[in-house]
């Protein structure tokens, strides 16, 4: 093998590494495309379903609303136990700190 084909030969396989590297993330943001895709359609599904319901008045709007409107108090009400954990955990720690800075 003479050098001009040694040197050829090294400049493919140096080639070959970037060629590899883009492969890999083309196949990777297919994959990932393809599970967008999936979720969409999933969802796109789920709301024809749900159309489908309201439309042969199977789902009452009026109930579906005060559900709603009970998750959301719901969640109003988790949010605030967990603001008031959060200022709860921060006492405990400043007492913690306060007594490890007496020692």
């Amino acid at each position: 093998m003479s050098n001009r084909e040694a040197d050829a030969a090294v400049a493919e396989i140096a080639g070959v590494a970037p060629l590899e590297s883009a492969i890999r993330r083309l196949v990777g943001e297919l994959r990932d495309l393809r599970g967008a895709a999936e979720e969409a359609r999933e969802r796109a599904e789920r709301s024809e379903a749900l159309l489908r319901d309201f439309a042969e008045g199977r789902q009452d709007p009026a109930t579906l609303s005060l559900r709603m409107e009970k998750v959301e108090a719901e969640n109003d009400d988790l949010r605030g136990r967990i603001e008031r954990g959060r200022e709860r955990i921060d006492q405990i720690l400043a007492s913690i700190r306060f007594l490890e800075d007496r020692r």
